[in-house]
């Protein structure tokens, strides 16, 4: 039985804690987003499908704009038995990144996440990200902080107050080209209440990263839910392309 004040997420189509460095300029990124909820909600929640069994697929189209600034666009796809194949919405996502003469001794830069999803997919239809990316790389070791606000700009549920979505990734370097690790993903709910604990969502990952592959890119995780509000059981593959489409003496691989 799902308490009624409760929310289930239909929401996992980018599982991913970003790193600050954006796309080299003259290159694009084609990504394929991937995940599977083995263990999800059964019932319908706020108008929002179950996410059982479900089956979300997202392309993901980074292009490096200059040295400093990329834009991605994405095209969200969801297919829940009983109720097809759908395409849910699309987000559009620039970010800047500090530049290295700055001086900062950390990995810095901003993204700015905005677009649409489907009412039966998504608590708000039109909604805006705001991520600060910190990440920092000692030796073998890395770590990436994400502290992410979520708006609704547009929600029969949900009020225009920002919630927060922290997600961390903690990876070590094996093998040269392998790094394992940790990814967690929160919901605290909104920044002036946050949620009781059963409500919030927050979700561990156990990643494989392919490292110091200019061409290539691989993600792969398990994920287990750690609230009641989070689905319980989710596996995730992010498979990624990168297509150089003009030299410059700036860019560096």
């Amino acid at each position: 039985m799902i308490c009624p004040d409760i929310v289930w997420s239909q929401n996992n189509y980018e599982i991913q804690v970003y790193a600050s460095q954006t796309q080299a300029m003259g290159s694009t990124m084609f990504e394929l987003h991937s995940n599977y909820t083995f263990s999800g909600s059964t019932q319908i929640v706020n108008g929002v499908l179950p996410s059982n069994h479900s089956l979300h697929e997202t392309v993901e189209i980074t292009t490096g704009i200059t040295p400093v600034f990329e834009t991605g666009v994405y095209l969200f796809t969801n297919y829940t038995p009983g109720y097809g194949y759908q395409v849910v919405g699309a987000h559009l996502r620039p970010r800047v990144m500090a530049p290295a003469d700055w001086g900062i001794p950390f990995g810095l830069s901003l993204s700015m996440e905005i677009g649409y999803q489907k009412p039966a997919y998504a608590d708000d239809t039109w909604s805006l990200e705001i991520r600060p990316i910190i990440d920092k790389q000692w030796g073998n070791f890395y770590a990436s902080l994400n502290p992410t606000f979520g708006i609704a700009l547009q929600s029969k549920y949900n009020n225009s107050v920002p919630t927060f979505e922290p997600n961390v990734k903690l990876s070590y370097t094996v093998f040269k080209n392998t790094g394992l690790g940790i990814e967690y993903y929160g919901d605290m709910g909104p920044v002036t209440q946050f949620d009781h604990g059963p409500q919030q969502n927050h979700a561990l990952f156990i990643a494989y990263d392919l490292l110091n592959n200019i061409n290539w890119e691989l993600n792969i995780g398990v994920g287990f839910g750690l609230t009641p509000a989070t689905d319980p059981f989710i596996f995730k593959v992010i498979t990624g392309r990168k297509i150089k489409w003009k030299k410059n003496k700036l860019q560096t691989q």
